[in-house]
C-alpha cells in the first residue's frame, strides 16, 4: 500500500518517496501573532496534525516545525491601538494559540522559530540573493528581483507578463513603494525602518524582513535546504509559497520542497469567514460555547483536506453526533472488559483487516474521511453488542475478537487524534479536580501493580460513581468526565 499525495507543484498525484529513507522534514507555515486563531486555523492545525500522526503511525520518523510570524504589519497595528508592544502582543498571541490547540489536542511541533529569533539566517539568505544579483537594494529597502528567477509562477501557475497586464490600470505610480521597485511585482526582502517600529541593524541599514524570507530562511535553518513536505493553507500558494521558492532556490540551485500540500479554505454558512461579514468565529469562542473539541476535530477530517469546507450549525451538529457514536465505542472497553474477562494485553498486532483498510483508504492523498468510515464501523460494532450483552448477557461476537476490535478502534482513533479524556479539562465544583482524578488512577495502577485487583476495582468503581469513566489502552490509562 504505497503512500500517494497531490502535490501542488506538479498538479497531480505522486508517490511519496522521502530524502532520507524513513525520515520526514515537514514544515508547516503558521499563524501570524496578532489575534485569537479562528476556524481556518483549526482546519490548517488538525490536518497537519493528523499528516504527521498518520506518517509516524506509517512508520516514517517525522520532524515537524512549524513557524510563528511574530514581526509584521498588523502585529504593530495591534500595539499601537492597545498601546503596548510588538513583543507583548506576539507573546500573548502565541500562549492563546498553545492554549486552543491543546484544547483541540494538537499535538505540538517539535520546534516553533520565530521571525525575530532568525534574524541572521534572514540577513544572511538576503545577501546571498544579492550577490547572485536576484536582489537589489533601494533607499534602504531591499528587493527580489521576480524577472531573474525564470522559474517565477511555477507554484501557482501564473505568469509574469499575464499579471503585468490585468495589473496595468491598478498601478498607482505616485506610491511611494512602487517607485523603488525596478519592476512591479518584485517584493520586499528587508523594509527600511520606521519611526516608533522595531529594527534591525543590517548592511542596507535599520530596518525588518518582509513576510516572505522569514520562512525560507526558517526552513532553511531549522531543516536544511530541501524538505519532504512543505504545508499550508491554499490561501498561501501565491504570493508566499511563490515567493519562498523563488528565495531559497535562487540560492542553492535545489528544490525547497519535494511536495507542497495545501488545505481547503472554511466558509461560515456559505459564506467567506470575514470580521465585516459578522461571521468571524475564534476557536476559543467556539469551544466555550459547548462544542466538543472533538466534534470539531470529526468536522475537520469529514471533509476531504484540499476542499473548501462549509461550517454551519447541521454540520457541528453532525459531527457531534458522530462522535457520540465513536465515544461509546471507544468506552467499550472501559464498560465491558472485566464482564467480558479480558486480559491487558494489547491485540492489534499481527494481521488486522480494520487496520488494512484504514490506510488502504488514508494511503490515497491523506483520505481520511474515508478512513473514518472504519471507525464508525467498529464504533456501531461495539455499541451493538454492548446493548446485547446488557440486555442478553452475552455478545453474539466471541470476547476476543470483540477486545480486537476495541483495542483497533482506539489505535485508529489516536492515529486521527480524536481521544475521549479531551472532553473536559476543568475541576468541577461538586467533583473531583483533574489532579485528584490523576492522583486516584495512580493509586489504582499500583493496585494493579501489586496484584490487588480489589482495590483497583474499588477505585474504579469509586471514579464511575463520581462522573469519570477510565479507559485502560496500551498508551495507559485514559478517562473523561460522563
Amino acid at each position: 500500500m504505497t503512500l500517494t499525495v497531490y502535490n501542488s507543484l506538479t498538479r497531480r498525484l505522486e508517490a511519496f518517496t522521502t530524502v532520507e529513507p524513513q525520515k520526514v522534514k515537514m514544515y508547516y507555515c503558521g499563524v501570524t501573532v496578532y489575534d485569537y486563531c479562528h476556524l481556518g486555523h483549526a482546519r490548517a492545525c488538525i490536518v497537519w496534525d493528523v499528516v504527521r500522526r498518520y506518517l509516524e503511525f506509517s512508520g516514517y520518523q517525522v520532524r515537524y516545525v512549524q513557524n510563528f510570524t511574530d514581526v509584521d504589519d498588523k502585529i504593530l497595528k495591534r500595539a499601537r491601538i492597545e498601546h503596548s508592544s510588538m513583543e507583548d502582543v506576539a507573546e500573548r498571541y502565541i500562549q492563546a494559540y498553545f492554549e486552543d490547540m491543546a484544547r483541540l489536542n494538537v499535538k505540538e511541533a517539535d520546534e516553533y522559530p520565530r521571525a525575530t529569533q532568525t534574524m541572521d539566517g534572514i540577513k544572511r539568505l538576503i545577501h546571498e540573493l544579492e550577490n547572485k544579483s536576484y536582489a537589489y537594494p533601494s533607499n534602504g529597502d531591499v528587493y527580489y528581483a521576480v524577472q531573474k528567477f525564470e522559474q517565477y509562477g511555477k507554484l501557482s501557475g501564473r505568469k509574469l507578463e499575464d499579471m503585468q497586464a490585468g495589473a496595468s490600470e491598478r498601478v498607482n505610480v505616485e506610491d511611494s513603494e512602487y517607485q523603488k521597485k525596478r519592476y512591479p511585482f518584485d517584493f520586499a526582502l528587508w523594509k527600511a525602518a520606521k519611526p516608533e517600529e522595531p529594527s534591525w541593524d543590517s548592511p542596507w541599514g535599520k530596518g525588518r524582513p518582509g513576510w516572505h524570507i522569514e520562512c525560507s530562511a526558517m526552513v532553511r535553518e531549522r531543516l536544511g535546504e530541501t524538505i519532504d513536505i512543505h504545508a499550508g493553507g491554499a490561501d498561501l500558494i501565491f504570493p508566499h509559497h511563490e515567493n519562498e521558492i523563488a528565495q531559497s532556490e535562487a540560492v542553492t540551485g535545489k528544490p525547497l520542497a519535494n511536495y507542497w500540500l495545501h488545505n481547503g479554505m472554511v466558509k461560515v454558512e456559505g459564506e467567506k469567514m470575514s470580521k465585516s461579514l459578522g461571521n468571524f468565529i475564534t476557536i476559543r469562542e467556539l469551544l466555550d460555547r459547548g462544542v466538543n473539541p472533538m466534534a470539531v476535530r470529526l468536522f475537520v477530517l469529514t471533509a476531504q483536506y484540499r476542499k473548501p469546507i462549509d461550517f454551519t450549525d447541521e454540520a457541528i451538529q453532525a459531527a457531534t453526533n458522530g462522535w457520540n457514536t465513536l465515544k461509546e465505542g471507544l468506552v467499550f472497553g472501559n464498560k465491558y472488559g472485566e464482564k467480558l474477562n479480558w486480559d491487558n494485553e494489547t491485540r492489534t498486532q499481527g494481521e488486522n483487516t480494520y487496520i488494512d483498510r484504514f490506510q488502504e483508504a488514508v494511503n490515497n492523498d491523506f483520505n481520511f474521511s474515508s478512513g473514518l468510515s472504519v471507525l464508525f464501523e467498529l464504533a456501531k460494532e461495539l455499541g451493538k453488542e454492548g446493548n446485547i450483552l446488557v440486555h442478553q448477557g452475552k455478545t453474539e461476537i466471541a470476547s476476543e475478537e470483540l477486545q480486537k476490535m476495541w483495542q483497533t478502534l482506539v489505535t485508529l482513533a489516536d492515529v486521527l487524534g480524536l481521544q475521549v479524556q479531551i472532553e473536559s479539562k476543568k475541576s468541577t465544583s461538586d467533583g473531583l479536580s483533574d489532579e485528584q482524578v490523576e492522583e486516584k488512577i495512580q493509586q489504582r495502577q499500583q493496585a494493579r501493580i501489586t496484584k490487588n485487583f480489589a482495590e483497583s476495582d474499588r477505585i474504579r468503581d469509586e471514579l464511575q460513581a463520581q462522573g469519570i469513566t477510565l479507559i485502560d489502552s496500551r498508551e495507559g490509562t485514559k478517562w473523561h468526565r460522563s
